[in-house]
């Protein structure tokens, strides 16, 4: 069993894409904003809502950080995590990862085109007008 718990808008049909994948490729769990408990949700930051959260017994891992440390998880961590330990080293590094997170979760309606998942919590008669 998982000691990382991944935290993401499940009513977004490109984040419940994204997080299944990530169920099945690395040893997390996945909870959708709809979905949380109490104390899982008291260790978010107050406005959770804004991004995805890795959370682990020790740390939470917010927005791009969550994305890069879910990553890492995956059978491609082994090689990726040199590449991100040297990448670490600059200092522009956070600032460049979230500001990539942010163009892709800003575009999720175009990404959601490309690859979706219909959320578990709406159906197709109650979807959203840009998942149509």
């Amino acid at each position: 069993m998982s000691d990382a718990t991944f935290v993401y808008d499940d009513d977004c049909g490109f984040c419940t894409w994204w997080a299944e994948n990530m169920e099945a490729r690395a040893d997390v769990q996945i909870v959708g904003f709809s979905e949380l408990d109490p104390a899982l949700e008291a260790r978010l930051p107050d406005e959770y809502e804004t991004c995805s959260h890795l959370v682990t017994d020790g740390e939470v891992y917010s927005c791009g950080a969550s994305v890069e440390e879910t990553l890492l998880r995956t059978d491609l961590g082994p090689i990726a995590r040199p590449l991100i330990q040297r990448l670490q080293q600059f200092g522009s590094y956070r600032e460049v990862r979230e500001w990539g997170y942010r163009r892709g979760a800003h575009n999720r309606a175009l990404w959601g085109k490309l690859l979706s998942r219909t959320p578990s919590e709406r159906t197709a008669d109650d979807s959203r007008p840009e998942d149509r």
